[in-house]
């Protein structure tokens, strides 16, 4: 059976108080309604088609691939499905609905849902959590054979129905048909909304059978209303990540300090050290050891690397190489195998080839330094005259002295040497020794 998703996305929010859409908010390195958008095409192989409100432009630049309807009235989420009635009918044996603010779900509990659905003569099914905690969710209701009934939302629930433990989470799937044909014919609430679960109770009503399937965890609950809220799903979120990529050979000393964003990938045998948080789409390789105290974004590090209470910001290392303490690898940093970064240096668009050597209080921007050399502590390259930047480039094995101004644009020759202090304002060729300030060629008596 071909099945479709809608994922309801056209809520405002207003308990968020931002300016930002709800489902823009981020997660986990992603915003919410990327969760919801990933775990539905997983679970039904195809396209989700998003149902989103007027002012949601920014949604579509987050997922350009998505199928969107607009919800121009903000009329509840029965009327929210039938918008996308335009774009899947006939298209689709089922029909699976989910909430973009359920950013927890994962794919294995939808595409449990829709086992259920496939084997049901009825004409739905729906997902289920036992729970003491009820998060304000509607109450299951059973006669008693067991089967379901309706759902009384908590709001309007007795104290009897109120105790009731098994709770509809939000997750729907429909025989389409059946969907199409009764959705138009739902009831106006009081409150001036049509409620999809009214469905429920009209199924019922008919004598069908109504499936029910369980979600796998509880955090897979967890709605996003508030940014309290949102700070409930990160944290199940990072216990989520972090004992997966334990589970893969990645070593954490406190699980619980460690901040790894969901798109990021680490080999084996590396250790993640407290305090330490990955971001974006980086990539770590194998036998590292990161932290404590760090910060990755968008960057990609090699295997046996080693990185100590320093921030690597969109930079590249390659294998072995060491940073830090308070190293500082800014956009365009190109560490290859083998360089040493001391502490309180700080790299940005440049590259330092094969065994450099960078002590320590060091900058190097918009550099290309050679293999070998080695960058004495205090060395500046001067790479902005006040209106453009200039290259610096530094030749294999040259030793550039303690507190050397490097003057771009510049060029230091192979085996070429600067004594501490100096200021280079002219390119120094091979093998040269210059000193002073300005730099001047030192010369061997005859």
């Amino acid at each position: 059976m071909k099945c479709e998703a809608v994922i309801l996305a056209a809520g405002l929010g207003t308990r968020m108080k931002s300016s930002l859409p709800k489902v823009m908010h981020a997660l986990g390195g992603r915003p919410l309604i990327q969760w919801s958008y990933l775990a539905c095409a997983s679970a039904t192989g195809a396209t989700p088609t998003i149902v989103i409100g007027p002012e949601s432009d920014a949604v579509k630049d987050a997922l350009p691939d998505a199928a969107y309807v607009v919800q121009e009235q903000r009329l509840g989420t029965g009327h929210a499905v039938l918008q996308a009635a335009a774009v899947l009918k006939g298209k689709a044996d089922l029909i699976l609905v989910a909430n973009a603010d359920l950013p927890l779900l994962r794919a294995q509990s939808l595409e449990d849902l829709i086992a259920v659905q496939q084997e049901n003569e009825g004409p739905l099914s729906l997902l289920t959590a036992e729970s003491d905690v009820k998060r304000g969710f509607g109450r299951i209701l059973r006669d008693d054979g067991k089967r379901i009934i309706g759902i009384m939302e908590q709001a309007h629930a007795t104290a009897e129905q109120l105790a009731i433990r098994e709770l509809n989470v939000g997750g729907y799937c429909f025989d389409a048909d059946w969907l199409w044909e009764h959705l138009p014919g739902l009831n106006l609430s009081p409150k001036g909304e049509y409620y999809l679960t009214e469905l429920i109770e009209l199924a019922a009503g008919q004598g069908q059978a109504i499936g029910s399937a369980s979600i796998h965890s509880l955090d897979e609950m967890i709605g996003i209303n508030t940014r309290v809220h949102l700070a409930e799903a990160e944290d199940a979120l990072r216990r989520r990540v972090n004992a997966a990529w334990m589970e893969q050979g990645v070593t954490m000393l406190d699980p619980a300090s460690v901040y790894i964003d969901a798109d990021v990938v680490i080999g084996q045998d590396t250790v993640i050290l407290p305090q330490t948080h990955v971001h974006g789409k980086t990539t770590i390789g194998e036998g590292c050891i990161v932290g404590p105290s760090t910060v990755i974004r968008e960057s990609t590090i090699g295997n046996a690397c080693e990185i100590r209470l320093s921030v690597v910001e969109n930079a590249h290392l390659e294998d072995h190489v060491d940073i830090g303490p308070f190293a500082h690898l800014r956009k365009g940093a190109h560490l290859c195998e083998g360089v040493h970064m001391g502490n309180f240096g700080e790299v940005k668009n440049s590259i330092l080839r094969p065994g450099v050597k960078m002590g320590h209080v060091s900058y190097i921007g918009d550099s290309d330094i050679g293999e070998g050399a080695n960058i004495g502590a205090g060395t500046v390259t001067c790479n902005f005259d006040g209106a453009e930047k200039h290259k610096t480039i530094v030749g294999e094995r040259a030793f550039i002295g303690s507190g050397t101004m490097l003057v771009a644009p510049v060029e230091i020759g192979r085996d070429a040497k600067t004594g501490a202090g100096a200021v280079v304002t002219h390119d120094v060729k091979a093998d040269a020794i210059v000193v002073g300030v300005p730099a001047r060629e030192l010369r061997k008596k005859r």
